[in-house]
């Protein structure tokens, strides 16, 4: 396989079994009428131990709150409130019980942070390497669930937070391993890749909100994620280079290496969208009421799905980067 993404495109279902789904594969969870007033939200994420997480970069604890820590962001991304989890986990000879408590009470400690329950799973053997995988369940009010396909021309594009901490977070723990020595400000950016944090206020704010606008999390890199909403809204993103790098990892490295750390590295778990600038001040006003901000970081223009990125004297196309496991180099 070369390509994560075009494989995925490759198995969407040509026709649709059950008449109660609403959105199925191509966006961060599926979604389905559950009665007439809530749809139910399901995803699920596999973490490969070597690939995800390492064990010099996360202790256990760190490894199963961000299991569930990625999941929770796709719920976020569609409006939805958390429920319900359950954890499947494969184990290796190299793990002990002990191990997989401490991964059970990370994932426990967030799941009671969002008042989720765990309601099953299973646990197998494996020759090498851990594998977890969680499958989150929450709900929307019916039919409020934010798809990626609302982008419209003149959209501003927004983000929920700092973007690229995560990242510059791995490159610090690669070099160095979770027992290295960091100072407040790198280690903040190692806590960013440990411990991200879902955007679930947000998220339910938006969909409460009923207004048009497409969202999507930062899972793989904003200029993957903000491809998508490009691809499915049938539009063009124009991405600022100098918004980006205010919201860019605050270390001595190069400017670009910022920009590619925000653009690209991905596990930010923020959430990025667009709406119209009237509802933009509306949503910006929403958020602070409840202690956050929202950051623009581009607009929306027609044209064929694309993306660039504006650096002031002139526009580069930027190709749908950030992560894909079947990529490598």
């Amino acid at each position: 396989m070369k390509d994560e993404f075009s494989f995925i495109k490759s198995i969407i279902p040509n026709h649709i079994q059950q008449q109660s789904l609403r959105i199925g594969i191509g966006d961060d969870a599926a979604v389905y009428e559950s009665d007439s007033s809530v749809d139910q939200v399901v995803c699920v994420d596999t973490m490969v131990e070597g690939i995800h997480f390492r064990k010099d970069t996360m202790e256990p604890v760190q490894i199963g709150r961000k299991a569930l820590a990625i999941n929770i962001s796709d719920l976020a991304a569609m409006g939805a409130t958390p429920r319900f989890y359950l954890t499947t986990i494969a184990v290796p000879p190299t793990w002990t019980e002990d191990h997989l408590r401490e991964i059970y009470r990370g994932m426990s400690e967030l799941g009671k942070q969002f008042k989720m329950d765990l309601i099953g799973g299973d646990t197998v053997s494996i020759e090498q390497s851990l594998v977890i995988t969680v499958t989150a369940i929450g709900t929307v009010a019916s039919g409020s669930a934010i798809k990626r396909t609302s982008a419209r021309k003149d959209d501003i594009v927004f983000v929920t937070g700092p973007i690229g901490g995560s990242a510059a977070g791995f490159d610090l723990l690669n070099e160095r391993t979770k027992d290295g020595h960091f100072s407040s400000n790198e280690l903040s950016y190692v806590k960013m890749h440990q411990e991200p944090m879902p955007q679930v206020e947000l998220g339910e704010l938006f969909s409460q909100s009923n207004q048009r606008m497409s969202l999507n999390d930062i899972s793989d890199g904003l200029s993957s994620e903000i491809f998508e909403i490009a691809v499915a809204s049938n539009v063009q993103v124009i991405l600022n280079k100098a918004h980006i790098v205010k919201l860019s990892p605050q270390l001595d490295v190069s400017l670009e290496k910022r920009v590619k750390w925000s653009l690209n590295g991905g596990e930010d778990f923020q959430l990025v969208g667009t709406t119209s600038a009237e509802q933009y001040e509306v949503l910006q006003k929403q958020a602070k009421a409840i202690g956050f901000s929202l950051f623009p970081v581009g607009v929306v223009r027609e044209g064929k799905p694309a993306v660039f990125l504006d650096d002031g004297d002139k526009e580069l196309p930027l190709e749908m980067g950030g992560y894909n496991h079947f990529k490598r180099g």
